[in-house]
């Protein structure tokens, strides 16, 4: 009864009584003690610096409770600091810099805040890392062609063959080849998304030629695919062809291929056998279509003498 008449808890009229004297209802609600906003109001309007949007949080104060000290963080580093935004950072490096975690941005809630702040990951002038491309450079003469492989064999093999070379004599099937990256299957389109921060300066050159060569199946032909829209208008890769007509000639001597991988996918758009002859494309098609595939490790060393 005393808890009623501080109006501590009420009473659940749906829970019906107990049949006592006196009588008491099955089930009551706790109230809970209503907390006090206008402080928090108050430092929104009048703490926070104009570059942070401020709408969401009044309209939900206790979730301004619950990440204040992750704002005020962000505020007082746009306040005091906000020059250090002029030189780009990596996302790890800003978010410790804000917030002193590594992994606030990239795996903690960090974006979320700034999504509340009304701020978007750009204003913070950041980039995104990957993983560091993995290359050859028999020159770094310019220009020169670079011809990235989907395979780890492959590489190996004809970086190989290149070091045999004097530099600036590096041939593979007669085209002369002044760096060679490994591709690491689809990894190679995050890497070129940051093509020139991974780069040495000569790579990025304008006047290179960039050439593709993987296996001849789905997936191969959809990396080639995807790699060449992610650098249209920015960078022109041209499926390797001598490499490929080895595959298909040493293909001609093979007892069996192999079957085609399970689970590719399978929706490429075409434009790889745009750079090919009708003739080769037909043949491309009708190893496709039987369900078998041209690995790249076809071809060895011996191969690329």
């Amino acid at each position: 009864m005393r808890l009623l008449e501080s109006g501590q808890i009420k009473p659940l009229l749906a829970s019906g009584k107990n049949g006592k004297k006196p009588a008491l209802y099955r089930e009551y609600w706790l109230i809970e003690e209503k907390k006090d906003t206008k402080e928090l109001e108050e430092e929104l309007k009048f703490t926070l610096i104009p570059g942070i949007s401020i709408d969401y949080y009044l309209k939900h104060l206790e979730v301004y409770r619950q990440e204040r000290p992750w704002v005020l963080m962000l505020n007082a580093y746009l306040r005091d600091e906000k020059e250090k935004l002029l030189c780009g950072e990596s996302v790890n490096e800003r978010s410790f810099e804000i917030w002193n975690r590594e992994k606030f941005l990239s795996r903690e809630q960090g974006r979320r805040i700034l999504k509340h702040c009304g701020l978007e990951p750009e204003a913070l002038n950041m980039y995104e890392t990957s993983e560091p491309m993995a290359y050859y450079s028999h020159t770094r003469r310019v220009p020169q062609n670079l011809l990235i492989l989907e395979n780890k064999d492959p590489f190996y093999s004809m970086r190989r063959q290149l070091l045999k070379r004097p530099e600036g004599m590096g041939r593979l099937f007669g085209t002369e080849i002044g760096t060679l990256i490994y591709g690491a299957g689809k990894g190679i389109l995050r890497s070129f998304q940051d093509f020139d921060l991974c780069v040495e300066p000569y790579m990025a050159d304008e006047r290179n030629q960039i050439y593709y060569f993987g296996d001849l199946d789905y997936e191969g032909i959809g990396i080639y695919e995807s790699l060449a829209r992610l650098c249209q208008g920015r960078l022109e890769i041209i499926p390797f062809w001598p490499a490929y007509e080895a595959m298909f000639a040493k293909a001609e001597t093979a007892t069996e291929l192999p079957d085609t991988k399970e689970k590719q996918n399978r929706n490429i758009s075409g434009i790889f056998f745009d750079w090919f002859p009708r003739e080769t494309v037909s043949r491309m098609n009708r190893i496709l279509e039987q369900g078998k595939y041209i690995p790249q490790e076809i071809l060895n060393i011996s191969d690329f003498t």
